[in-house]
């Protein structure tokens, strides 16, 4: 088994969320731990640009072999932009949840949620398989 991917420069929510700011833009996907846990995503149910969003509440949902899982935002917002590419290959959040595999993008309305993780906060969530 390899160890999961954690990327240093990124904030984590106990949730399984990664987000990475850049000025008042965020950019949100799941983590390498949550795809792998989900297994096989089938079928992203992307926001729609312009929906408002919640720190801690739910922004979409991920359907997998495996179960439906939600995602949650980490900040409050507005959707931006969604990684359409998503619609027809749900498989990149498996292939490359860093990159490629990205969601959704917020214009930040206020700061990140408070209980966000650095990565060794996460690895220490996470556990062993990190």
């Amino acid at each position: 088994m390899t160890a999961t991917k954690i990327p240093t420069e990124l904030k984590y929510a106990k949730t399984h969320e990664w987000v990475k700011v850049d000025g008042h833009r965020a950019t949100v996907g799941i983590t390498d731990h949550a795809q792998s846990e989900l297994t096989d995503i089938v079928f992203v149910d992307l926001p729609a640009v312009g929906k408002a969003t919640e720190a801690g509440k739910v922004a979409l949902s991920l359907e997998s072999v495996k179960t439906v899982s939600d995602v949650y935002a980490p900040a409050a917002g507005k959707v931006v932009e969604v990684n359409t590419e998503l619609k027809a290959h749900p498989e990149l959040i498996n292939q490359d949840p860093y990159g490629r595999g990205w969601l959704f993008r917020i214009e930040l309305s206020a700061g990140l949620a408070q209980d966000l993780l650095d990565a060794d906060g996460y690895r220490r969530l996470i556990g062993p398989s990190a």
